[in-house]
């Protein structure tokens, strides 16, 4: 979609690291846990609002994106969600949560306990993502 434009607060928290088939992949910049954000490039809002294929290719990135944090992350419980309260883009959260991070077994949407990633850290996520979702996956070449 050519007017597709990220919401600035996503700008702003989250590193843009590249792009599924059709959402963005953001990763929120707190290395405190594993969390990562699918953004579809559409003005819709809503999930229930997106066409029923679109929903299943949205679900399809979800799943990539979980099998993928489930693999590198030591999380034994994945926490999904469309909030949108404070942004109202439609966006989905993927965290990979465990009993060992540092905010369970509490949210960690709203908390101001923050560690941003290193240039090593992101750049090695990165490396994983373009190694283990392949075509799937396409770089975006101005992370860092």
């Amino acid at each position: 979609m050519n007017d597709f434009e990220l919401d600035q607060k996503l700008k702003n928290d989250c590193l843009v690291l590249g792009r599924l088939n059709t959402s963005l992949l953001l990763l929120m910049n707190n290395s405190l846990v594993p969390w990562f954000i699918l953004v579809p490039e559409t003005s819709v809002i809503e999930v229930v609002d997106l066409s029923q294929s679109e929903q299943a290719g949205l679900l399809q990135e979800i799943n990539i994106l979980s099998a993928f944090i489930r693999g590198n992350f030591n999380s034994t419980k994945l926490n999904v969600a469309s909030i949108g309260n404070i942004v109202s883009q439609l966006h989905i959260h993927v965290v990979g949560r465990d009993p060992s991070d540092k905010f369970w077994p509490d949210v960690v949407w709203g908390s101001s306990e923050k560690k941003p990633y290193t240039e090593e850290q992101v750049n090695r996520i990165i490396l994983m993502t373009r190694e283990q979702l392949g075509d799937k996956f396409t770089f975006h070449d101005s992370v860092v």
